[in-house]
């Protein structure tokens, strides 16, 4: 009862010291993230917030559709050659924001940029895979792989925007990060970087006026002051809202809950690259044995989570229901702890951002609790979401740290290439077994193949346990009454197609 009060009274100030600086009006949709983005360099970064500015801003070459099928954007069609060659058709007549026009060399420049390792571009996935992109005409190309490559329009769609080659080329990388020009619905208005992003519609855009007309993101860490600015109209949309504040969204019939599984696995994971404890897999078995994540999901999402015993969900190719995750077991984990030299325990920081994931804060802080009764001296050091994410492509995440992971590519090697295999951008993990599982499943075309060796790479992570645990969040968000829309599980916010209710 004390907590309901509480939770009122902290939603009644807020209400009342919600300032203007919002503003939604009848074109405007203003969006609240948790974070804002790192880079608006579509090829730099591996983070949501920023892919869901980005795609509002350029084009790729294909798109998945509301309900996850992947359909032709700015290309009008693509074809398998053989096994290491796609052909695309492209769109006639798109002009990026600037007025240079889209074509087969605009393809060209923007895949080998992402393929050349020397860019040293935090988005690696196509590196080592496309060799080069042949010119066949203006609107054909020839995307040649290195090796058979099966789901390359899976990537394509999720990673593969479209850059203006002369603009690039003029103003640099920096340049471009801070002032992006695209193909798509919106361009960018300002970015007062931690205050608001400004978007505004592309009156020429090439599929049509989009129908809103200006967009708003705004990152707002804390839940109580999204949940504040949904509640007095001053925000249209609202990403991660906890569950206990979950019937506030249909106050006064203001607004409404859009919720879905989410492609997104929210993980513990280990560094076993610089020594330590956690470089040993008794350790590691153990910590994965003492945190009741059955009850992390009861009691702080209330039970909006499902418990995965893989890095994949229901939603991505690979997943192997057979594999479960371990059983929540203190004794054993202290056994364990014993046999590998730490009765005694040791310490151990958990890093973990605040406000990017449901309660991300909150399952930390239980997660080091857990910890703690076995005799490991665990703490958690809270990182603001820039900070977190230099730390991990610096790959400096050690000894643990909380990260989610949003398989937009649905996938398996969509997650085990960029965090499981040595040395990728965001890998603190190294097995040679598991590498050459992740070679061989990422250049076979044969599904029932591919299957059989991610059934065996999820085998292997259950047994070394480079991940502590992990779970399929529930995505939760608070909707305006006036918007059409609804939450779609790979977490991208495309407002052209949202409008507002008539």
């Amino acid at each position: 009862m004390k907590k309901r009060f509480l939770l009122v009274f902290v939603l009644t100030v807020v209400l009342l010291n919600f300032g203007p600086a919002f503003g939604a009006s009848k074109d405007t949709i203003v969006i609240a993230q948790g974070v804002d983005p790192t880079t608006l360099d579509p090829h730099n970064h591996f983070e949501t917030p920023a892919f869901n500015v980005c795609l509002n801003i350029y084009d790729t070459l294909l798109i998945r559709s509301d309900d996850m099928k992947i359909q032709p954007l700015l290309a009008t069609s693509y074809k398998l050659i053989n096994d290491n060659t796609w052909e695309f058709k492209l769109q006639k007549g798109v002009k990026f924001h600037n007025g240079e026009n889209f074509n087969a060399a605009t393809v060209k420049f923007s895949l080998e940029r992402m393929a050349d390792p020397k860019n040293k571009l935090k988005q690696t996935t196509l590196q080592g895979v496309i060799d080069r992109v042949d010119i066949i005409d203006d609107y054909t190309v020839r995307i040649i792989t290195n090796k058979p490559y099966p789901y390359l329009d899976s990537q394509l769609a999720h990673i593969g925007a479209m850059l203006p080659p002369k603009y690039f080329q003029e103003k640099g990388p920096t340049y471009i990060a801070a002032n992006p020009v695209g193909t798509g619905p919106y361009k960018l208005v300002r970015w007062v970087k931690d205050d608001q992003l400004v978007l505004q519609a592309n009156e020429n855009y090439w599929r049509g006026a989009p129908k809103i007309k200006k967009v708003i993101f705004r990152p707002i860490p804390e839940a109580t002051t999204r949940v504040a600015g949904l509640q007095t109209e001053e925000v249209d949309i609202i990403v991660n809202i906890p569950p206990h504040l979950m019937r506030l969204m249909n106050w006064k019939g203001r607004s409404f809950v859009s919720k879905v599984p989410s492609s997104r696995v929210i993980f513990m994971a280990f560094d076993n690259t610089k020594g330590g404890p956690v470089a040993d897999k008794r350790v590691r078995q153990a910590i994965a044995q003492a945190i009741d994540v059955d009850n992390i999901i009861k009691k702080i999402l209330d039970g909006n989570g499902i418990r995965l015993g893989t890095p994949f969900t229901r939603y991505h190719f690979g997943y192997d229901s057979e594999v479960k995750p371990y059983a929540y077991n203190p004794e054993k984990a202290k056994k364990l702890l014993t046999e590998a030299g730490y009765a005694k325990g040791f310490d151990l920081v958990l890093n973990s951002p605040s406000g990017r994931y449901l309660n991300d804060k909150e399952v930390a802080e239980a997660v080091v609790g857990d910890l703690r009764k076995i005799g490991i001296n665990a703490s958690v050091k809270i990182n603001e979401w820039g900070t977190h994410m230099s730390m991990l492509y610096a790959h400096s995440g050690y000894p643990s740290y909380i990260l989610g992971w949003g398989g937009a590519t649905f996938d398996a090697d969509g997650t085990l290439f960029p965090i499981f295999r040595t040395g990728q951008v965001l890998s603190h993990y190294t097995n040679p077994a598991l590498d050459a599982m992740i070679d061989q499943g990422r250049a076979l075309m044969d599904k029932k193949k591919r299957q059989k060796i991610y059934s065996d790479a999820a085998g292997l992570i259950k047994e070394e346990a480079p991940w502590a645990f992990a779970y399929q969040q529930m995505d939760i968000y608070g909707v305006n009454e006036r918007v059409n829309w609804k939450a779609r599980p790979d977490e991208k916010l495309v407002v052209f197609n949202m409008s507002f209710k008539k």
